[in-house]
């Protein structure tokens, strides 16, 4: 139960709510509660990720057991699930095998209701925003200029666009509409990347929700409903106490999707972690490419964070996807696959080594995985002196992952450097996607469409110019074209729009055809899924 890994981290009844069975709340630290810390932030990130992913969750689960078990004070700190991979394609986000969080039901559906508050919270603006409209806005604001969208979490993907307001007078004012999912809300960013309740606050009022008649922006705070906001956020401001299945302490708290969103669990969490335990586990969403990049370039920058080294999972599956193989072959041994996947696996190292980071290799290794394939990566990394270990937590639990766990503790006896950012703040905003684009992705070049470029005019007519870059890029690959896979070359990446998220504290760009409201697949997840008594089936 979480109470007995709140007494792991000696962490006082006092700061605890319970909030259902084996799950807590707690009042979170804040980052003068730090001051003298020795603790050690690991980062998990991995390679480009097969459509099922590569297991980043649970190695990172795996590696806080392993860590335990050979005498460290570790927790793990990860994201919440959303409903929309669990009904979609990729399932939920606990963890998978032995190297699970408990009460994983509990936490893939509903947990502690954190994302619904979020969704509510955020929706309850979007109702006063179309309620000024429909009384006649005394802050003139435009209804053709609205930029704060409507949310849900579930993937649907007739929600993209919808119009509003239909039925006559009495219904409101017709105008054209959206839906994010809500891991990519600003709110939900909003709330991960605050310090505390006063900052919360502070975001949402300067959250811009759309234009005036005069095209000057109109605040969040202006609309008089932030109190109304922070109260349904009340319990969601506070970070979610639960365990792993071997007893390790996890912090689970915020979800934004990295693909679409920055991908990082919240900042009050991290800290809370960090006060309490010597190593801490953390994640960032997808491949490096993405969430990485963000956790270093938005998250560190905004909260003071900084990790001692990066442990990078990969499989041979998605080596064997980047060398080549079809999908549906990814289990059927190919050494030379292997080696040709290769290419991806060093690009991301290649990035690591930009942020001036120490890389550890992680082969999340799976039963149909043979020897020779292992050993290709392992001689790939020893040649390059890297760190690397196979791990077998998903079959083992923590035992799997002591070897991974030997190299961290190892590796944590060096010094680490300052990270150094992708871009400095004072770039221009094209400067900045580019340095990414170019040194993160590997592009050629970059190609704004011409609704980026008025983007990028208004955005410094603003004045939010200075603010970090939250691309939003597919996932499948390291280019903004997920047929591209391996390590592309002579490639521009394209940049369709650029969103002020001021509240946040960032300018989120859209590329290739990436959309902020997924959609579920032919044979979706939740066709699968069943209540039999109290128990939840084929839920994964």
């Amino acid at each position: 139960m979480s109470k007995d890994a709140a007494s792991l981290l000696n962490i006082p009844e006092s700061l605890l709510l319970p909030f259902g069975p084996g799950m807590h709340k707690i009042r979170p630290a804040k980052r003068d509660d730090l001051s003298g810390s020795k603790a050690k932030l690991i980062l998990v990130s991995a390679i480009t990720p097969t459509k099922a992913g590569e297991g980043k969750t649970t190695t990172s689960i795996g590696l806080a057991d392993g860590l335990r078990k050979l005498g460290a004070n570790a927790c793990v700190t990860l994201r919440e699930p959303s409903l929309g991979p669990c009904f979609g394609v990729k399932g939920g986000g606990t963890g998978g095998g032995k190297a699970q969080l408990v009460p994983s039901d509990r936490i893939n559906l509903h947990f502690t209701g954190d994302f619904h508050a979020i969704t509510a919270a955020h929706n309850l603006l979007s109702a006063v925003i179309d309620n000024h409209l429909h009384h006649g806005s005394d802050l003139n604001l435009d209804g053709r200029s609205i930029t704060w969208p409507r949310v849900l979490d579930v993937n649907d993907r007739a929600l993209r666009h919808v119009v509003t307001g239909l039925g006559g007078r009495p219904h409101g004012q017709p105008r054209d509409a959206s839906f994010d999912i809500t891991a990519a809300s600003e709110l939900m960013a909003m709330l991960c990347l605050a310090e505390d309740a006063d900052d919360l606050e502070a975001r949402i009022n300067r959250a811009i929700i759309g234009l005036n008649r005069a095209k000057e922006p109109v605040f969040a705070g202006q609309l008089g409903v932030t109190g109304a906001m922070m109260a349904l956020l009340r319990d969601a401001l506070m970070p979610n106490l639960v365990e792993t299945m071997e007893g390790t302490p996890a912090f689970v708290h915020g979800g934004p999707f990295a693909n679409i969103a920055h991908g990082c669990n919240s900042v009050m969490a991290t800290r809370t972690a960090l006060k309490h335990a010597d190593w801490v586990v953390t994640e960032a969403g997808f491949g490096f490419d993405l969430g990485a990049e963000k956790f270093f370039d938005i998250k560190c920058r905004s909260a003071g964070l900084d990790p001692h080294l990066v442990v990078l999972v990969a499989s041979a599956r998605a080596l064997k996807l980047h060398g080549g193989v079809n999908a549906n072959e990814l289990e059927t041994t190919n050494v030379e696959a292997v080696r040709a996947g290769l290419a991806n696996l060093d690009k991301h190292l290649e990035s690591i080594s930009h942020f001036g980071k120490n890389a550890i290799v992680a082969l999340n290794r799976f039963t149909s995985d043979a020897d020779e394939e292992v050993a290709a990566v392992a001689d790939h990394l020893s040649e390059r002196s890297i760190r690397f270990a196979t791990a077998t937590h998903f079959v083992d639990g923590g035992d799997g992952a002591v070897e991974l766990a030997k190299h961290v503790l190892e590796a944590g006896k060096s010094k680490s450097q300052p990270h150094q950012p992708a871009y400095e703040l004072s770039d221009s905003i094209a400067d900045k996607i580019r340095k990414v684009a170019k040194n993160i992705y590997g592009a050629d070049d970059v190609a704004f469409a011409k609704t980026a470029e008025r983007d990028m005019r208004e955005i410094e007519r603003f004045g939010l110019q200075d603010l970090p870059i939250c691309l939003a890029k597919t996932q499948s690959s390291l280019s903004d074209d997920p047929t591209l896979l391996g390590r592309p070359t002579g490639w521009v990446l394209t940049v369709r729009s650029i969103l002020p998220n001021a509240g946040a504290g960032f300018l989120v760009a859209l590329t290739g055809s990436i959309l902020r409201m997924p959609g579920l697949p032919k044979r979706p997840q939740a066709e699968a899924i069943s209540l039999d008594g109290e128990t939840i089936i084929n839920l994964r």
